[in-house]
């Protein structure tokens, strides 16, 4: 590890002024703050090994609610927490912006502000921090998302080959063999995973996954107005949504077409959110354990500051039937015709 004596050297500098430099000391130029930090980074300088005070750990949250018990961040950060602070971490929750990323690299916002590693929850592939990660010396875990080659960043989630493989059993075992996809835009690596494993899944077992039973978009209103009606006037009779509030919509839209869930058209979710139990009909899905992603990703977290370069950390998904799907109907229902979605 590199010391204050290593980063001085390098700098032509005392160790006197790396230290105040590092610790934002109003003497020290910004130029030289600049310098001495980067320079820090440089070298894979930790602050770990010299600071005496609880380490600190950062959670970074962006595109993702998580204040109130039912947002789906928060038992991720609880479960982090409950591992993290018996340990003897400090832990912050950090709402993460785009303004942020572009004003300071990461490396260099996490030397100044004396964090030893991070979380991040709903990173999507355009943001500036992730193109960052590629080459970061900072131990980093990020929820959903996939970095190749730097043993410092270490993915966690729930296994979506699996999710998406369960999803289709059970639809299956119900009769269906016309199974459709409707999903957000691959801008998000977890949307991807799930587009491309519905794709795989279902040409291993022979049936059709292409286009014409295929939709995903930004919009929730896009995939209803635009995908659904044409996985429907192709004979599907179920449907797999990428998350549950899209499902949820689906169910309502495909009620204003006159068919009904689950005798005419099944339904499956994913991640289970609290309202899945409280729809009508409930819905069916794939279930993530919230706060047991959390503590995985601090034991995750701690591979990392002990030099296990950990590359990725899956949990198995847990299927919850509800009343959303049932048995492949005899005689399929054509949806009426229809102009509008009032729900939208």
């Amino acid at each position: 590890m590199a010391t204050l004596d290593d980063i001085a050297q390098e700098l032509g500098v005392s160790k006197a002024t790396v230290s105040k430099a590092l610790n934002g000391a109003k003497d020290i130029s910004r130029k030289m703050q600049q310098a001495v930090v980067e320079k820090a980074v440089e070298l894979g300088y930790s602050r770990m090994n010299y600071n005496t005070a609880a380490p600190r750990i950062a959670i970074f949250v962006i595109n993702m609610d998580y204040l109130k018990p039912d947002d789906f961040g928060y038992d991720i950060i609880i479960g982090f927490r409950k591992a993290a602070e018996p340990a003897g971490f400090v832990v912050e929750v950090i709402p993460l912006t785009q303004q942020m990323q572009l004003d300071y690299r990461y490396d260099e916002y996490m030397m100044r502000e004396n964090y030893i590693g991070a979380l991040f929850l709903g990173m999507c592939l355009l943001d500036p921090w992730l193109k960052e990660f590629q080459t970061c010396k900072t131990p980093t875990i990020l929820y959903d998302n996939h970095i190749s080659c730097n043993p410092k960043v270490t993915d966690i989630g729930v296994d979506n080959v699996e999710s998406i493989e369960l999803a289709i059993q059970y639809l299956r075992s119900l009769g269906h063999s016309k199974i459709g996809y409707l999903g957000n835009a691959l801008e998000a690596h977890v949307y991807l995973q799930r587009y491309q494993a519905f794709k795989k899944v279902m040409t291993e077992l022979g049936l059709t996954a292409d286009d014409s039973v295929m939709g995903y978009s930004y919009h929730v209103n896009a995939c209803l107005s635009q995908h659904l009606p044409r996985l429907l006037e192709n004979g599907c009779t179920a449907i797999i949504c990428s998350h549950d509030m899209l499902a949820h919509s689906a169910m309502f839209y495909c009620n204003e077409l006159g068919l009904r869930v689950p005798e005419d058209i099944s339904i499956i979710g994913h991640d289970d959110i609290p309202l899945c139990r409280y729809t009508t009909p409930p819905l069916t899905g794939i279930r993530q354990d919230r706060p047991a992603l959390g503590k995985s990703a601090f034991y995750a977290l701690s591979c990392q500051l002990n030099g296990v370069p950990l590359s990725t950390h899956l949990l198995h998904p847990e299927l919850v039937m509800r009343s959303s799907c049932g048995p492949v109907p005899r005689e399929p229902q054509k949806p009426s015709s229809r102009n509008s979605y009032p729900y939208l």
